[in-house]
């Protein structure tokens, strides 16, 4: 996976409090981390949104009666 170094002030409280929720050490560590968070989080949501639409789902009467054994 390709990197980028980059300088940026980080705020100490705020990087603190993220470090003790993600159980991280390093700066670099609790950024990859709370991004890898993000993305799980927008998946979830994703996930959440295609079950309430039933996106992709066939759940037509003849597919739900194969479903059950008589």
């Amino acid at each position: 996976m390709p990197a980028r170094k980059t300088s940026v002030t980080i705020d100490e409280e705020l990087l603190a409090a993220v470090q003790a929720i993600l159980e991280t050490s390093t700066v670099k560590d609790t950024i990859e981390q709370a991004f890898l968070e993000v993305l799980r989080a927008r998946a979830r949501t994703e996930e959440v949104e295609a079950l309430a639409e039933q996106k992709g789902m066939d759940l037509r009467d003849e597919v739900l009666s194969k479903a059950w054994r008589h």
